[in-house]
């Protein structure tokens, strides 16, 4: 028997023309969790502007979302799965890139601001709160130039050949929260 309803999101934009970049790493990073989870028979369906799968992950019932809205727009998909499902801030993760990350660290946070991020910023606004914790994968910052074209532009050849352990980490980040909790997530996953 399930004792809670955890939404995790992956953040990224839809479509093909951005399934390789930067900023998609936290779509990435769930839809290989989640693939790994899903029993025989599941696959994503489309619902609240989202790719949606669920499963379940110990006593804990997991809905994926991954909105398919652009980065910007992701708080309403998110905010609708965790209205539908009642699920409240404290068991919403959120699965994003972080800049100010070098590529491949992943890190929890228990919750704060947007840090300039556009999709946190718009859940936080649908959500009401930044209370929410988050993964974080890293995917550093441009040697020089624009941050825009960075996180719109593909991983690097050598970033690419070390992509699936640091998306893997990430899922399993997110594992780590849903199964023992922030704290020893955190605890388990900040070291590095």
């Amino acid at each position: 028997m399930t004792t809670s309803t955890w939404v995790v999101a992956g953040l990224g934009n839809p479509g093909p023309r951005y399934a390789g970049h930067r900023h998609n790493a936290g779509a990435m990073a769930v839809t290989r969790w989640a693939d790994r989870h899903l029993p025989a028979g599941a696959s994503w369906r489309e619902k609240w502007s989202s790719k949606v799968v669920s499963f379940a992950l110990g006593p804990a019932r997991v809905v994926a979302v991954l909105p398919q809205t652009y980065m910007n727009r992701s708080g309403l998909a998110v905010r609708q799965a965790a209205d539908f499902h009642r699920v409240p801030p404290a068991r919403v993760l959120v699965v994003h890139d972080e800049l100010d990350f070098p590529f491949g660290r992943v890190a929890i946070k228990r919750g704060g601001g947007h840090g300039g991020h556009n999709g946190l910023r718009d859940i936080i606004a649908h959500l009401g709160t930044g209370d929410f914790p988050r993964v974080r994968v890293g995917i550093g910052r441009p040697p020089s130039g624009d941050v825009t074209a960075w996180v719109l532009s593909d991983f690097s050849a050598a970033e690419r050949q070390q992509l699936e352990p640091v998306l893997d980490r990430a899922g399993d980040a997110a594992e780590a929260v849903i199964v023992r909790g922030v704290e020893a997530a955190m605890n388990e996953f900040n070291r590095s």
